[in-house]
C-alpha cells in the first residue's frame, strides 16, 4: 500500500499544467446562480461529467434540484464514487455555482479568463472554490490512470448554489439520499483554509441576516418638509444597528478569528431613479456572524428594539426580518477526520494544523446537523469574493496530496 501511495503521490505532484487546464475551463463557464443574476451551474457540471467519465469513472449520479429562474429549470448535483478495499468513504465537496466579480475596473484583468504569473491563477471563482473542485477531479483520474485501487472509497460531491444557501445544492442531497452518508465516513470541506495550511476549521459561528427596511413618505427632493425621508432614517439605523448590536454583544472566543459576534451592514436595495425624488422607501440587509452563545433572538430582539427608536425620531416605520438563518455548528476536535487531516497535512505541507472556528458558513454545517462530523480544510490565500481572486497551481496539487494520504491509509484513525 506504500508502494501504491508513493507512486500517488508522485502522479499527483506533476499534474501542474492539468490545474491550468482545468481551472482555464472551469472559470470560462461563468457558474452564477439565478439570485446572482446568473443562469446556473449546468455547463460547469457537464464539463466536470465528461472529464470523470473520460478517466474512467462510472459510478456517477446526478441529483438535480428544480428551479425554474434558470433556464433548464435544475440546479445539477453530481456524484461520483470510486470503490475502495474497505466499506468507508473519504467524501469530499466542491461547490460549483461563483459568486459575480463585482466592478471588472478592480481587476487586473477579464475575470471570466483565467491569468497565469507563475504559481498564481487569477479569476473569479479560482479559489472559490474550484481549487477543491481540481483537486477532487486529479485524485480521481490519477487513481484511474494508474489503475489504482485506495483503501477508502472515495466520494466526489459537486454541488450547487452553496453561494445563496445551499436548498438547492447539498440540503436538497441530504434531503434526498441521507443513506449515502454514513456515520463512520470521513468527511472534508476544501473550502476555508490558510496560506500555510495550518488551519482545520472544525466549528462556525450561526449566520443571520436581517432585512430592515423603512417606510416614509416620497416627495420632491425640493420640497422635503412634505415628506419623510426612509434613506436618511435608514442611515440613521445602519450607525444605530451597527454600535447598538456590537455594544449589546460583546462575547468573545479564542476559537473564532474574529473573536467575536459581528455585524456588518451589507447589501443595500436601489430606492429612487432620479437624484431630485426624496425616498419614501429603504432597505439594506445587515450581516451577522454569531459566536454559539448568542442567540439569534436576542439579536433580532435588539434589532427592533433599536429600529423602534430610530422610527419615532424620523417619524417612519422600519421592520426588522429574517432573510436567512443557520446555526452554530461544530465537530469534535478530536474526531477520526480531524486526526487523519492532521497526520496528512504535516506529511505533505510540514506543518502542524490546529483546529480554529470561522465566521464563514461552509455546506459543513448541513453535515453536522446530521450527525457527520465534517472538517473544513484547504490551503487557500482567502481571497475569495475579490478582485483578482487568486489560487496556487501547487497548492491545488498538494491538497489532493493530502486527500491521497488519507484515502490510502486503512485503518484512516477509525
Amino acid at each position: 500500500m506504500n508502494q501504491n501511495l508513493d507512486r500517488l503521490l508522485a502522479g499527483l505532484a506533476e499534474r501542474g499544467e492539468r490545474v491550468v487546464e482545468l481551472q482555464s475551463a472551469l472559470t470560462a463557464c461563468k457558474a452564477l446562480g439565478p439570485d446572482n443574476g446568473g443562469r446556473g451551474e449546468l455547463d460547469k457540471v457537464r464539463r466536470i461529467t465528461d472529464w470523470l467519465t473520460a478517466c474512467g469513472v462510472r459510478d456517477l449520479r446526478r441529483m438535480d434540484a428544480p428551479d425554474n429562474r434558470v433556464p433548464d429549470g435544475l440546479r445539477p448535483n453530481l456524484i461520483a464514487r470510486l470503490s475502495g478495499t474497505t466499506s468507508r468513504t473519504l467524501w469530499l465537496f466542491g461547490h460549483t455555482d461563483v459568486v459575480p466579480p463585482g466592478d471588472s475596473a478592480a481587476w487586473a484583468s477579464d475575470p471570466w479568463q483565467v491569468r497565469r504569473e507563475g504559481d498564481w491563477l487569477y479569476g473569479r471563482g479560482v479559489e472559490d472554490n474550484q481549487q477543491a473542485i481540481v483537486s477532487m477531479l486529479l485524485l480521481a483520474e490519477e487513481l484511474r490512470r494508474q489503475n489504482l485501487t485506495p483503501a477508502l472509497g472515495l466520494g466526489l460531491v459537486f454541488m450547487a448554489d452553496e453561494e445563496s444557501g445551499s436548498d438547492y445544492g447539498l440540503a436538497h442531497v441530504l434531503e434526498q439520499a441521507p443513506e449515502l452518508f454514513r456515520p463512520d465516513d470521513l468527511y472534508i470541506v476544501p473550502d476555508a483554509g490558510s496560506p500555510r495550511g495550518d488551519l482545520i476549521e472544525v466549528a462556525e459561528k450561526s449566520q443571520l441576516w436581517l432585512k430592515v427596511r423603512t417606510t416614509g413618505a416620497q416627495c420632491h427632493a425640493s420640497t422635503p418638509h412634505k415628506g419623510r425621508n426612509a434613506f436618511l432614517a435608514g442611515a440613521d439605523m445602519v450607525l444605530a444597528c451597527h454600535q447598538g448590536l456590537y455594544e449589546t454583544f460583546p462575547q468573545e472566543d479564542p476559537l473564532f478569528k474574529p473573536s467575536r459576534s459581528t455585524f456588518v451592514p451589507s447589501k443595500h436595495d436601489a430606492n429612487v431613479p432620479s437624484v431630485n425624488i426624496l425616498p419614501g422607501s429603504d432597505v439594506f440587509y445587515v450581516d451577522c456572524r454569531l459566536l454559539p452563545e448568542v442567540s439569534q433572538e436576542a439579536v433580532l430582539a435588539k434589532a427592533r428594539e433599536i429600529a423602534a427608536r430610530v422610527a419615532q425620531r424620523y417619524g417612519v416605520e422600519i421592520s426588522v426580518d429574517v432573510e436567512h438563518a443557520q446555526a452554530a455548528s461544530a465537530a469534535p476536535a478530536d474526531s477520526p477526520v480531524v486526526l487523519a487531516l492532521e497526520q496528512a497535512v504535516e506529511r505533505v505541507y510540514g506543518v502542524q494544523p490546529r483546529p480554529v472556528g470561522i465566521g464563514g458558513a461552509t455546506v459543513a454545517a448541513l453535515l453536522r446537523r446530521k450527525g457527520l462530523p465534517a472538517a473544513v480544510w484547504a490551503c487557500i490565500q482567502n481571497t475569495c469574493h475579490q478582485p483578482d481572486e487568486r489560487a496556487s497551481v501547487s497548492a491545488a496539487c498538494k491538497d489532493a496530496q493530502v486527500f491521497a494520504h488519507i484515502l490510502m491509509q486503512r485503518d484512516a484513525h477509525a
